[in-house]
This record gives C-alpha cells, structure tokens and sequence, in this order.
C-alpha cells in the first residue's frame, strides 16, 4: 500500500447502513449531508465523493471538446466566459 492508503472497517447494521469512519470522510473530502457514490465492479467497491465523481463524467464525456470548439489556452475560457456573460446580461 502506498503512504496514503489505510484500511478501516465498519460494521452493517440490520437495516444495511454503515458509519462511514472519519478518515476515510476525511480521505474522500465528505462531510454531514454529502453524497457518495458506489461503483460496484464485481466483488470490488469503491466508495467516492459524489460530487468529485459527476464532475470526473463530465470531463470524460466533454473530452476535446474544448478543442473543437477552439478553447485551447485559459485565456481562451476566459474570453468566452467573458463573451457569455455579456449576451446574458443584453438578454
């Protein structure tokens, strides 16, 4: 195991929750009210912050996109956030 990988465990209670144990909510950047979610890959599971995880799809699926669309620098983004914002507020 690495330097920031640990085990901990958590027993199941009868209606099936578990108490996620502070460092791993540490670990995962979790806190009261946030999600996780279960990737489930045969006998393995991963628990990860649902937030961090919608985020990690959407830029797999928006890959090169940005090129397309001729957003090659952080200047570029910034120009047409800039730009979009401007027609927002003309609306």
């Amino acid at each position: 195991m690495s330097a920031s990988s640990f085990v901990n465990d958590a027993r199941v209670m009868a209606k099936g929750q578990v108490t996620i144990p502070k460092n791993v909510r540490s670990a995962l950047g979790v806190s009261c009210g946030d999600r996780v979610t279960f990737i489930v890959d045969g006998k393995h599971v991963r628990v990860v912050n649902s937030a961090v995880y919608a985020l990690m799809r959407l830029q797999e699926q928006m890959r090169g996109q940005a090129q397309e669309a001729g957003l090659l620098t952080e200047e570029d983004v910034a120009a047409w956030i800039t730009q979009s914002r401007r027609e927002e507020s003309a609306e």
